[in-house]
């Protein structure tokens, strides 16, 4: 019979192998990993930015990988169906997510999702991001940002701002530049989608718009729309010609972005290798370029700086919803 004293050191010695036997067989795994394809969830229709920007690195992680990485579009709810898909999936490395920054306001907006963005998800990389784009129409008579502030300050006639919809990031972006300018006599037209929001715009229905470069920067081009500012800190390379919204309104920035989750606890060696081979794969000239045409700049985070970037982006558009009691409806 075993001395009770040496029970307990008997127990932990027993755990400690435990251990190390499961962290060797991680290990062991990520190293052989992957050995099946790999679905690759994105939470919305295709044809979006999501979904060119997965579909965009999609065949480099192919041959990367040496596994078939299959795009599976899961639109509905705002993006909450495919995203609580992933959250509710094996953490084995074989299903990831790829999001846009609906992902952070939606939990916010819907006010019951069936996830946690931060308990339910392991950031993998941040890929991209880049700015939203301040447009006008030609017969609004406003060609710079600046006039455009004068007017919403000079309470003769509120300006109207069109929104691709009462819970889009396009909307939260004119929340924040309300709120960071000090600007409160503008009236939001909402409309079900960007497409319907920019064709009235550029009838001269609604006087301005933020909206993504891939949506507005074709109607900028062709002169049909005017461009008044970006929404980064800095100027885009796409247009160096065409201001900040922060030279004008101190600290103001509002970006769209895209990344990669897979679900709360997938080991961390597949994780890091994942990251890895995401940034390898956009950091390819023929990516690079195609992305910067859609506006984005290359980003290729490491986990924890996405995890950085998910709690600071929570923590802004959180509040202005808030704020402003935003809801889906």
């Amino acid at each position: 019979m075993l001395p009770m004293l040496g029970f307990p050191r008997l127990a932990s010695t027993a755990a400690a192998c435990a251990i190390l036997c499961a962290a060797a067989d991680i290990a062991a795994g990520a190293e052989s990993y992957p050995l099946k394809p790999i679905r690759m969830i994105v939470p919305a229709a295709p044809g979006g930015v999501t979904d060119i920007v997965a579909r965009a690195i999609a065949p480099r992680l192919n041959q990367q990988l040496g596994q078939p990485l299959v795009v599976d579009n899961r639109a509905g709810a705002g993006g909450i169906i495919g995203t609580d898909t992933a959250a509710k999936a094996a953490p084995d490395g074989y299903t990831l997510l790829t999001v846009f920054d609906s992902f952070i306001s939606n939990p916010f907006v819907f006010g019951n999702a069936p996830y946690d963005t931060q308990r339910d998800f392991a950031p993998v990389a941040l890929l991209v991001r880049g700015p939203q784009w301040f447009v006008t129409h030609p017969k609004a008579g406003i060609r710079t940002l600046n006039e455009l502030l004068a007017l919403a300050r000079s309470r003769s006639a509120p300006l109207s701002f069109a929104t691709a919809g009462a819970a889009t990031s396009s909307r939260l972006s004119v929340e924040l530049f309300k709120s960071t300018a000090h600007i409160t006599e503008v009236t939001l037209v909402h409309y079900k989608g960007g497409g319907p929001a920019l064709t009235d715009l550029i009838g001269g229905h609604v006087d301005a718009m933020i909206a993504s470069a891939g949506l507005v920067l074709p109607q900028v081009k062709n002169s049909r729309l005017i461009a008044l500012a970006v929404t980064s800190r800095e100027r885009s390379a796409l247009a160096p010609g065409v201001p900040a919204v922060s030279e004008f309104v101190p600290h103001f920035e509002a970006q769209s972005w895209v990344g990669v989750l897979a679900p709360a606890a997938t080991p961390k060696p597949v994780i890091e290798r994942l990251n890895a081979e995401l940034r390898r794969a956009i950091a390819e000239p023929e990516a690079r370029e195609f992305l910067a045409r859609q506006g984005y700049e290359i980003v290729g985070s490491s986990p924890a700086q996405f995890v950085r970037w998910i709690g600071d982006e929570s923590a802004k558009w959180g509040k202005i919803i808030r704020e402003q009691a935003i809801t889906a409806e």
